[in-house]
């Protein structure tokens, strides 16, 4: 008696169906990695917008301080006595400490939404896996 050659696909899917093992669809896995990776990519890119708007911030900061350093030393003058030189000195101290708190506030909510944005587009996913999951187990 001789045997004909069986492919070893073949032979898994004899042994399946003797087994009674259930088809997987394939389709359905790579469309649902196709949106994994989607969402990846979406989010990549929601990052690297982020961290270009970072850095276009940081430009915009660093300019307009130096043209304030620009303008303070073109408009400074010698006080006339050491109080006023204080003075002039705490004043400008005192705007440029408000403007580098408000500069770092302005970036930290610059980067904090940008993180919440790509995180979110991986966290909706994440929610649409799960129930295509869920509904794959509830067909039948």
């Amino acid at each position: 008696m001789t045997q004909t050659p069986q492919s070893i696909i073949d032979m898994f899917t004899k042994m399946g169906q003797d087994l009674k093992i259930p088809s997987v669809d394939l389709e359905k896995i790579v469309s649902h990695h196709r949106k994994n990776l989607e969402a990846l990519s979406a989010s990549t890119k929601a990052a690297a917008e982020g961290a270009t708007a970072f850095a276009s911030k940081q430009r915009e900061l660093i300019e307009a301080a130096m043209k304030d350093i620009q303008a303070a030393a073109q408009g400074f003058k010698m006080p006339g006595s050491p109080q006023e030189a204080m003075q002039a000195q705490a004043e400008f101290a005192k705007k440029a400490m408000e403007a580098a708190i408000k500069n770092t506030k302005d970036m930290a909510e610059l980067v904090q939404k940008s993180n919440q944005d790509a995180m979110k587009i991986i966290q909706d996913r994440m929610k649409e896996s799960f129930e295509e999951i869920r509904a794959s187990f509830t067909k039948k």
